[in-house]
């Protein structure tokens, strides 16, 4: 299939004026073949995962790990200096006095679990990220108000720029434009 493509170009946005339009232009992109294409809403849209096909993301496992690593990390360490290293008989309690514990393992949890949660957010999205040739549409400032835009890239194996604009203008697309670098 032959490819146009112009330098620096990404791909091609338009946007739809409700989230019902978007879905179905969404669903049409994947029923084509389309693996690379994103939507931009100004809210959650239900369904649109589905229809952009996107994994579930790993974010609560790492969160759950870290948080994991903070409570055995913290009970370990008080384990270690008030069993092991430097024990003391405190009021006859036992070495391992694990209620006296608690509130340290809970603060190692919590801040293991909230860095893993913050910086995983930041390393699964591609952060920082300074531009994004999206935001080269004139109209895209609109998609944190009342707009529903579709990206699709030009590294999509489908993608043809006239056919990929033909059937996004049948799919009801407003505004189509390439964006670019």
């Amino acid at each position: 299939m032959p490819r146009n493509e112009p330098t620096g170009s990404w791909g091609l946005m338009g946007w739809y004026q409700t989230p019902g339009e978007l879905l179905s232009a969404c669903e049409a992109l994947k029923r084509e073949g389309y693996t690379r294409f994103d939507a931009h809403t100004p809210f959650p849209v239900h369904g649109l995962e589905r229809a952009l096909e996107l994994p579930p993301s790993p974010l609560p496992k790492l969160v759950l790990a870290a948080g994991l690593a903070g409570l055995l990390g913290a009970m370990a360490l008080q384990l270690w200096t008030m069993g092991i290293d430097y024990p003391q008989n405190i009021s006859g309690k036992p070495l391992f006095a694990y209620q006296a514990y608690v509130p340290v393992a809970f603060e190692a949890t919590v801040l293991l679990a909230s860095f893993a949660c913050f910086f995983g957010m930041w390393w699964l999205n591609g952060l920082p990220r300074f531009v994004h040739p999206t935001a080269g549409h004139p109209s895209f400032p609109r998609a944190s108000d009342d707009r529903f835009f579709v990206a699709v890239e030009l590294a999509d194996p489908r993608y043809d720029q006239v056919a990929t604009r033909a059937l996004l203008e049948a799919l009801g697309a407003k505004e189509l434009q390439e964006v670019a670098w």
